[in-house]
């Protein structure tokens, strides 16, 4: 089995993920009673109701060549991200996110319990704040507001843009006139 780590470290591979567990949301509202074709190609293959799609809506909704997607799709099968149904010559993919709980398991220790405390005192120190160095809030300060980033990078491009063009346009014009 592949390192589900290096699998998942690709981003096609993550674009189709998310692709997938979207699609599993819109096909959560269907019938649980739908029976899945005989054509399964394994008896834990989902039912048509699990929010599968197939390759060819996969190549159109991620933009992405069919030999690409279809790479990527045998990586995540074997590495058992996805299951796949056959039908016919098509297949229908959707996630498996079960091996992906040991990923979520790995990583929860790397961030704090966004949930207050259960009880009076319980996780305290995991919800004191923690000491900033007095260089790390001065360099704070000195950021700029979040919101006059944009019209300071417009500024920033325009004057790039005049001391670029400024010198080209003079040169080209005292061309035109000799």
């Amino acid at each position: 089995m592949a390192d589900i780590y290096a699998v998942i470290a690709d981003p096609t591979r993550r674009d189709l993920l998310r692709l997938l567990l979207d699609r599993r949301g819109e096909g959560a509202g269907a019938s649980p009673s739908a029976a899945a074709p005989a054509t399964q190609s394994s008896p834990s293959a989902p039912s048509p109701s699990s929010g599968d799609i197939s390759v060819g809506d996969i190549v159109t909704a991620l933009g992405f060549s069919q030999p690409t997607v279809s790479k990527h799709l045998r990586v995540l099968r074997e590495a058992g991200l996805v299951h796949v149904r056959e039908v016919g010559q098509h297949r229908y993919y959707s996630v498996d996110e079960a091996p992906l709980t040991e990923v979520l398991a790995w990583l929860e220790p790397f961030f704090p319990d966004p949930s207050p405390a259960v009880a009076p005192g319980a996780g305290a120190a995991r919800t004191s704040p923690v000491p900033v160095p007095a260089p790390l809030r001065r360099a704070a300060g000195n950021l700029p507001d979040p919101s006059d980033v944009g019209a300071s990078l417009g500024r920033t491009v325009a004057g790039a843009r005049s001391r670029i063009l400024d010198p080209v346009k003079k040169r080209l014009g005292h061309r035109e006139q000799g």
